[in-house]
């Protein structure tokens, strides 16, 4: 027998409304491209996302079809991903980090129809426009005051466009399993995938997200998502925020310590999000100055380990709350976070940092799994690492056009390329990529945490991790680090640090300094880069 409730289709769109109809009057704050701070509410992003989606059937944008974005946080921005998939098409974040190659790929590879842009990025489109022909448009998300001298074709107001149009607009009806967003996997080998997510997904992910176990957000937050919104949806919360009608504050493109923390302490912020580097940041300008954060409370961390000097620094000096998170493009993206369970506030600080550590539970939706090399699963220990694999409805089944072939195994388990160890509470820990794995006389040597060590000292700003050829144990970890500004720490300083942090088979064999460390378009060490650049190097024979 089958229930008699009514199908109601989880479209992206309802977000919206709700927050039009229960939080019309919360506030949405930016700081634009322009350097000014601008305030508006969700009724009037709803009302403008409304008649930009008049605008873009009128420019003869077809349901389906997809439209580029290349922009920062902005409520400009937000209006137009409501737009895009109010009338039922599909929004494609590009990241303006990417190289122009990788751009130029992905923008004709997802038949990008027109590309959604701040003026910031003006010379980057002219430098590709004639590699992207199938391109019809550049809509500039700027007034007509401040639209760009450029000669790109069809180059057109953000603001024209909706001051042309009313709200009498319905949304398109469409099937909650039809696509609504697009973002790429960033590529650091071959080509970036498309990752194809639909109204379904991006529902079910958002409903996860914001439970109370998870990032946990209500109507009386006051939300930063430095996170960029072309980093896998800034994490989601792009839905997240109207689903509850908590404020927003968007940081548009100024991201160094100082613009951060005046958007934390003038709006009154009280979550925000972001990768470490960002962090990394906004600390060293609060110790310069002497600041603390009266009114944030809690701060989501992924996209990289957290390094515990800066999870104690907020934990301690600060007293804001630190939620690890884990995820990927591939996942919507959460996949884990670190929530509390029953009792472990009660556990002594240094007992509640080893927790955090970890990049947490698994939200609801999300089943994990991790497995040897021979696809064997092995127990939540939280000793044995291996492969982790996940599933669920918010995880990609296949990439866009059939890229990559089959992603998943006989089970329908998405191999994450994460090496990780589950314990017995189900807190899952990160411990390499199963390619940056250091493999030495058969046993794995975990790079992230060997880099989370060496970055405690306090000479070290950054610090990476990656096997160097040996002739008896295969291969045996090389520590590159970036010194702290000023100073000069010795290779004998830091390996004696590391004795009492790491077990004596993981040290360094050598440790070299450099200016600076690769990144790729998201932020995450560009190991392979500094593989090739370290690929002639002799370890010292003792």
């Amino acid at each position: 027998m089958r229930g008699l409730m009514q199908e109601w289709p989880l479209l992206v769109h309802t977000f919206i409304d709700h927050a039009n109809i229960h939080h019309g009057e919360r506030e949405i704050v930016t700081r634009r491209v322009e350097g000014d701070i601008h305030r508006t509410n969700y009724s009037e992003i709803y009302s403008r996302a409304k008649r930009f989606s008049k605008a873009l059937q009128k420019l003869g944008v077809m349901q389906g079809e997809v439209i580029g974005t290349l922009a920062w946080n902005t409520y400009r921005h937000l209006e137009s991903w409501y737009g895009i998939t109010g009338m039922g098409a599909i929004y494609h974040t590009l990241n303006p980090r990417l190289f122009t190659e990788q751009l130029e790929y992905i923008i004709n590879h997802a038949e990008n129809q027109y590309i959604i842009s701040d003026t910031t990025f003006v010379k980057l489109l002219e430098g590709i426009e004639k590699n992207i022909p199938n391109v019809k448009g550049f809509i500039f998300l700027t007034d007509k005051e401040n639209m760009p001298d450029t000669k790109l074709k069809n180059s057109l107001s953000f603001e024209e466009l909706i001051d042309a149009e009313d709200e009498d607009f319905d949304w398109v009806r469409v099937d909650e399993n039809d696509a609504c967003g697009l973002c790429y996997t960033s590529g650091t080998t071959g080509n970036p995938k498309g990752v194809l997510y639909s109204h379904r997904s991006n529902v079910l992910h958002t409903l996860a997200a914001n439970s109370a176990d998870a990032m946990g957000i209500s109507s009386t937050d006051s939300v930063l998502p430095v996170v960029p919104m072309f980093h896998a949806n800034a994490w989601g919360i792009s839905f997240s925020a109207p689903m509850v009608g908590c404020k927003v504050v968007m940081p548009g493109m100024n991201m160094d310590g100082e613009s951060i923390y005046q958007l934390l302490t003038d709006e009154k912020v009280t979550f925000t999000a972001a990768v470490p580097t960002v962090w990394l940041m906004l600390l060293q300008y609060l110790e310069e100055n002497d600041l603390k954060l009266p009114y944030l409370n809690r701060v989501a961390i992924g996209g990289s380990a957290v390094p515990k000097m800066m999870l104690e620094k907020f934990e301690k000096d600060y007293e804001v709350s630190v939620m690890h998170a884990w995820g990927m493009t591939e996942m919507s993206p959460l996949g884990t976070i670190g929530a509390f369970k029953s009792g472990m506030e009660d556990l002594s600080f240094e007992e509640q940092i080893n927790i955090k550590l970890k990049q947490g539970r698994a939200t609801y939706m999300v089943e994990m799994k991790i497995t040897n090399d021979e696809g064997n699963e092995l127990p939540w220990n939280g000793k044995d690492f291996g492969h982790l694999l996940v599933r669920g409805p918010f995880i990609a089944s296949k990439y866009i056009k059939g890229e990559g072939g089959q992603i998943l195994d006989n089970q329908g388990f998405f191999d994450t390329g994460d090496v990780a160890t589950i314990d017995e509470l189900g807190f899952m820990q990160i411990t390499d990529r199963s390619k940056d794995v250091i493999k030495s006389g058969g046993e794995w040597i975990s790079s992230i945490e060997l880099e989370n060590a060496a970055v405690g000292h306090e000479e070290i700003s950054e610090a990476a991790v990656i096997g160097i050829s040996h002739p008896k144990w295969d291969e045996r970890p090389l520590l590159i680090c970036v010194p702290v500004e000023g100073k000069t720490p010795s290779k004998e300083d830091v390996l004696e640090y590391l004795k009492e942090k790491v077990a004596k088979w993981w040290m360094p064999d050598d440790v070299v300094f450099v200016e600076e460390i690769p990144h790729t378009a998201t932020g995450k060490i560009q190991k392979i880069t500094l593989r090739e650049q370290f690929s002639d190097y002799s370890l010292p024979t003792t």
